[in-house]
């Protein structure tokens, strides 16, 4: 979205959270089609990183509607705790396998998050050293 009037009352928030749509649509439709084994929303978030990135950055509709709905985002967990409430018997059968899944996955994310900080302060001292600010 290039910079311009701003249109007013919802079609601010209508606008911005139809290019986010648009964007996992065309991730969905994007992975549906060619088999990547990524999800489509993260292929539609890294399409609309493109957008972005394209149009000049974060327009403040975007970003008035994507605080809007991070602000909402625990309603998202509503659906998660239901399916667990659900399917309580089976989490009780397979609990250790649940617990081994959550600490190693969460063990591999601070050690792939920790590995890739290191790595770009390195990147940003060398740039620095090298005189490319």
């Amino acid at each position: 979205m290039r910079p311009g009037p701003e249109p007013r009352g919802g079609c601010v928030l209508l606008e911005a959270l139809t290019l986010i749509l648009i964007c996992q649509f065309a991730g969905e439709v994007t992975v549906l089609v060619t088999g990547l084994p990524v999800p489509g929303p993260v292929l539609g978030m890294l399409l609309l990183l493109a957008w972005l990135w394209r149009s000049g950055g974060v327009s403040e509709r975007v970003e008035r509607t994507a605080d809007t709905l991070l602000g909402n985002l625990s309603l998202l967990f509503v659906p998660a705790g239901v399916g667990v409430m659900i399917h309580w018997e089976r989490v009780r059968e397979q609990w250790a396998a649940i617990a081994a899944a959550l600490v190693l996955g969460t063990l591999i994310t601070l050690t792939v998050t920790a590995l890739t900080m290191a790595g770009m302060q390195r990147l940003l001292v060398r740039r620095r050293e090298s005189g490319h600010d």
